[in-house]
């Protein structure tokens, strides 16, 4: 017989998860917006362009960089947030699998790969930095690793932590859980664009897929512990 469990009286305590995942969404696509502008000019560079190409860049559009810079850097805050709740409430609703654990670890991973990466791109801006084009476009690229194909792996592993956790423990719908599983393999699958770049746009892909899937999932996963949660949810 599954055990029994009466609601709790109080709810999990913590920031709201949906209002985190939006407030990380709408800081980093505030940043995009300023070096990818709609119309197509003055495009940040892709790092497979020239050094002098993306150096150019870098020292004519300092301003944008920078403020760029500060909102990325901004939406790595509430993502680490966002996964320490996450990691906190599914412990409140009995979940002790490892999907917990595993969600922590790439939501954590994600946040710093942001905060990395937005923090490379602050230096790159610099003026003493910019006028060296080898430096900048090694800096580019470095950017690109970390803040692209780490935070694409990273939140692959929060996708597919908290996924499997809320589906088995049927903490919140079944098609959050499975659009979790579907982005968390293409978030791993973008790892070998380091090698074949032509599949470079599955970081993309993972990342603003990922934005929408956070937010549903922080609306959807309970601050209340269900009537009944299935056992093999809390070995």
């Amino acid at each position: 017989m599954q055990q029994q469990k009466a609601i709790e009286a109080e709810p999990h305590g913590g920031p709201h998860l949906g209002m985190l995942a939006i407030f990380s969404t709408v800081l980093f696509c505030a940043g995009q917006a300023l070096i990818h502008p709609i119309g197509g000019k003055n495009q940040f560079p892709s790092p497979s362009e020239s050094s002098q190409a993306i150096s150019f860049y870098f020292q004519h559009h300092q301003t944008m960089v920078l403020l760029c810079a500060l909102l990325q850097f901004g939406s790595a805050v509430p993502l680490g947030v966002f996964s320490a709740t996450v990691y906190s409430r599914m412990n409140f609703l009995g979940v002790r699998a490892a999907g917990a654990s595993i969600a922590l670890l790439g939501g954590l991973t994600a946040s710093l790969a942001v905060g990395f990466s937005s923090l490379m791109l602050w230096v790159t801006a610099q003026a003493g930095v910019a006028q060296d084009s080898g430096l900048t476009q090694a800096l580019c690229l470095l950017g690109y690793a970390v803040g692209g194909v780490g935070y694409a792996v990273g939140l692959a592993h929060l996708m597919a932590g908290t996924s499997a956790s809320t589906l088995f423990g049927r903490l919140a719908p079944r098609w959050i859980a499975i659009l979790g599983f579907l982005l968390a393999a293409i978030g791993m699958l973008s790892c070998f664009s380091l090698y074949f770049a032509g599949i470079g746009f599955l970081v993309p892909l993972t990342r603003f897929c990922g934005f929408l899937w956070m937010i549903a999932m922080g609306f959807a996963l309970p601050r209340r512990l269900p009537t009944s949660l299935p056992d093999h949810a809390r070995k």
